[in-house]
């Protein structure tokens, strides 16, 4: 009874997998116009593709179910071999019913070995070959020190760095330029080779300037819970030399140059600070380069106030404090808020109330890319800063979007300039690169192995990179394509059949926009979609965006993020971003990387023998 039962589900199975191969098949047929610009093994790699999308069309987990309870395959790993999977299973499924093999099996595109090489060498094409006794590479983004700093850039590259990122969002050339130097430099002396990636900035939205309140610069010493002070505040002080000074550690006052000269240790400075009320400062040594002054007041210096050099109580000179930065406070937003996003280049300001706290104006802030406003449409959302701040768009107008808040922290929202914009409802039409990615890849071409482009869409956005790299005679460079928002998921399929056009291709997963197009709930099992489509293509992934983040900037990692680093060893690439102790963490990712590969491949797990697998008697 339990032989007729068990010959009964096989022969129901048999016509299963056969139709889901002649779905694959078929599939590819609609497809073909796709294949004429590849080489051969590019061909192989988007059939395989096309095989994998037509069986993830469709609901097989009723089909893994029984194929498993047989002993076969549940084809829950055929990505980067479907084909041949398929076929293995078909053929095995027969022998169960005492049948002969079928006598004519399509002819796969890649095999159980040749699918996960051509992986491998696309990876090692692009990325480079890892350091130390792991597979998976490690990308960092370097901070703006490494422009000046040989020694952290020989210090990343010694710690494990594979891949150095220069992000163009910040920076100018002659930084990244300085950088690239610093790491041949490194390379020469450590014996190591690295790739060098650089991440164009794309058509970021983002918001514009807020209208500043002054130019103030708060000075406050650190007191205990008590309000006793442990450590003054500390500043140094400048000649005025008629230009902004740059925000530093500790903050930097420019003064009147004839008060600078005579002031002398033992000095004060005192003044009324913004406020009214009477403060002052003691020097404490003086150089070439100025004097060093403290305090264990809080005081608000202002551009412009008059500052009295005070010896022995008796007045020597007075002179006024020079350019500080401007101030701007962020907007202060709560749900039911309403805001008007802008096409104009003038600065934001808070809502205006009324004196029984009625809104006169909405709040206001400009946008950096006007051309949305043609594109979005009422319902749609919107969000700011990463997700901190959500919206629901109410009307659309030529220059002006009026939203509605539908989302803040508990206590409210802060919405300050140069945050970033999502609209994952709206079809946006912005070319992938803008003006200023174009010179900067006509800057960078000479001197990098590979190239992002950020805020991809569609196929079109790849084949145009590619054309402006073919034009500027660097088609041999590697294109990165950045998935960050919704839509260029939704096309994801498209675009990497474009990007196989013309190798060698990556993709990032930049968790961080991505998170907030389509939703943090959705977020796990979206890129885990990525990774597995990207393995069925055969092109190697960049876990990117957080990653160990907390460790990079404080020296301890979470719990959440080991796990999370953990995980990230099913991609080809992990990105880390820049951090105070961004070389501890690079020293960190590497061992977890090594120890994992040991006990996972992509989502198989290997099976090392386990320490703890003794059992004593």
């Amino acid at each position: 009874m339990h032989s007729a039962r068990r010959h009964s589900q096989i022969s129901r199975l048999i016509p299963s997998l056969e139709k889901l191969r002649a779905d694959a098949l078929a599939l590819v047929e609609t497809h073909t116009d796709s294949f004429y610009k590849m080489e051969a093994m590019e061909n192989h790699s988007a059939h395989n593709l096309l095989h994998y999308l037509a069986i993830r069309q469709q609901d097989i987990r009723k089909l893994q179910s029984d194929l498993s309870s047989l002993g076969l395959s549940s084809l829950g790993g055929l990505e980067s071999h479907a084909l041949a999977t398929l076929n293995a299973v078909d053929i095995a499924l027969h022998s169960l019913a005492g049948e002969s093999a079928p006598e004519f099996l399509p002819e796969p595109p890649v095999d159980y070995v040749t699918g996960p090489l051509i992986l491998r060498e696309r990876t090692q094409a692009l990325l480079g070959m890892p350091s130390g006794k792991r597979s998976v590479r490690i990308m960092v983004t370097m901070p703006s020190e490494a422009a000046t700093s040989y020694r952290l850039v020989r210090e990343l590259l010694g710690s494990g760095m594979d891949v150095m990122r220069i992000n163009c969002a910040h920076d100018d050339p002659q930084a990244w330029l300085a950088m690239i130097e610093h790491l041949h430099r490194a390379e020469r002396k450590l014996g190591r080779p690295c790739k060098i990636y650089a991440d164009l900035a794309g058509p970021k939205l983002r918001t514009g300037p807020i209208e500043a309140i002054g130019r103030i610069l708060k000075i406050c010493p650190t007191h205990n819970l008590r309000g006793e002070v442990l450590h003054r505040a500390q500043l140094r002080l400048v000649e005025d030399q008629g230009e902004v000074v740059t925000p530093t550690t500790p903050p930097t006052v420019p003064l009147s140059p004839s008060l600078l000269q005579k002031a002398q240790a033992g000095d004060r400075l005192a003044f009324e600070d913004v406020r009214g009320r009477s403060r002052s400062l003691t020097l404490l040594q003086k150089d070439a380069a100025g004097c060093l002054a403290e305090t264990d007041r809080t005081c608000y210096l202002e551009t412009g106030a008059t500052v009295r050099l005070l010896r022995d109580e008796q007045e020597i000179d007075s002179g006024e404090i020079g350019l500080l930065p401007e101030v701007s406070p962020p907007l202060l937003v709560k749900p039911g808020d309403g805001l008007l996003l802008t096409s104009d280049s003038i600065p934001g300001r808070n809502a205006l109330l009324d004196r029984h706290g009625d809104v006169v104006e909405r709040a206001r802030i400009g946008c950096t890319l006007p051309g949305v406003f043609a594109m979005a449409k009422p319902d749609d959302k919107i969000w700011f800063d990463d997700g901190k701040i959500g919206g629901r768009i109410v009307e659309v107008q030529p220059n002006q979007l009026v939203i509605s808040i539908t989302q803040t922290a508990l206590n409210g929202g802060r919405l300050r300039a140069e945050k970033g914009i999502n609209l994952p409802d709206t079809q946006l039409n912005t070319p992938a690169l803008t003006e200023q990615d174009l010179a900067n890849l006509a800057l960078l071409a000479p001197h990098v192995d590979m190239v992002g482009l950020s805020f991809v869409h569609r196929a079109e956005d790849v084949r145009l990179l590619q054309a402006e790299l073919g034009r500027l005679g660097a088609s041999h460079l590697g294109i990165v394509l950045k998935i960050e928002n919704r839509h260029a998921f939704e096309n994801l399929p498209t675009i990497l059949l474009a990007g196989l056009e013309k190798p060698p291709i990556g993709v990032m997963v930049a968790r961080g926009d991505l998170a907030v197009e389509v939703g943090f709930e959705r977020l796990a099992e979206v890129q885990e979609e990525i990774l597995w489509l990207c393995e069925a293509a055969h092109i190697p992934v960049i876990w990117a965006t957080q990653v160990l983040e907390k460790m990079a900037k404080s020296g301890k990692p979470s719990r959440a993020e080991v796990s999370d680093a953990a995980m990230s060893g099913r991609a080809e690439c992990v990105m880390l971003n820049k951090g105070p102790y961004i070389d501890e963490a690079v020293r960190f990712l590497a061992g977890v990387l090594e120890r994992m590969e040991a006990h996972q491949s992509k989502r198989r797990s290997m099976m090392r023998r386990l320490a703890i697998s003794r059992v004593q008697p």
